[in-house]
């Protein structure tokens, strides 16, 4: 079998090239969430519950105690919803990348290694979190959304609201709490996304030119 350091999306015409034998038919599956990165739980799956959780799009387990396989969120609904799956470079190992739909661990936790304060990855993460949410609301109802009022106002309004935010939280950093500056600072931000939404930018555009500003020089 053909290895390499790179890893690989596991599709249903891959499954030849994953080594099941080494953990005598079962593979540890790491799921991670999509969006934060978080570690959320650990299981096991055979050869039948990954051709499962590729033709469900929800990630399906073996149950070693059970001796069958199981889809997490049978019975409580609290699901994961797959988003993409790599195998390691040893190609007997599983990384799945999936939105958990409710809690994942059973005590009520969004991840079986317990509740915590987000690491910095997590909590950045949650921008682009933000910026789905954006998208799904901008063409809300307007009477039930500020997301879809702003976005019918159009670019002019949102430019306004920006400079007006930028505004308050400069004057929050000149002379008022920490507090105030943290929740002018997240009024910004959101407003920030709502204009690359309405420009038809993206985080991401923003984070890439970062990025090329802050390339090493060759």
């Amino acid at each position: 079998m053909t290895t390499s350091t790179a890893r690989r999306p596991v599709t249903l015409d891959s499954l030849e090239q994953l080594d099941f034998g080494k953990g005598d038919g079962l593979m540890p599956a790491v799921v991670q969430d999509a969006h934060s990165g978080a570690v959320l739980m650990l299981g096991y799956m055979n050869r039948e519950a990954l051709v499962a959780t590729l033709e469900r799009g929800r990630v399906v387990f073996y149950s070693r105690s059970k001796r069958r396989l199981w889809e997490k969120g049978e019975s409580s609904g609290n699901f994961l919803a797959l988003t993409g799956i790599h195998t390691d470079c040893d190609a007997d190992a599983l990384l799945v990348s999936a939105r958990a739909h409710g809690p994942t661990c059973h005590r009520g936790t969004r991840s079986c290694f317990g509740e915590g304060e987000f690491s910095h990855a997590e909590a950045v993460a949650f921008l682009p979190e933000l910026e789905r949410v954006i998208a799904e609301r901008w063409s809300a109802d307007p009477q039930a959304s500020y997301t879809a009022r702003l976005a019918v106002e159009g670019p002019l309004r949102i430019a306004q609201k920006v400079g007006e935010e930028g505004l308050e939280l400069a004057l929050a950093a000149a002379a008022q709490t920490n507090e105030r500056v943290t929740a002018e600072a997240a009024d910004l931000l959101y407003h920030l996304l709502v204009l690359l939404r309405s420009r038809g930018l993206s985080l991401a555009d923003v984070i890439g030119e970062l990025a090329a500003r802050h390339a090493p020089l060759p």
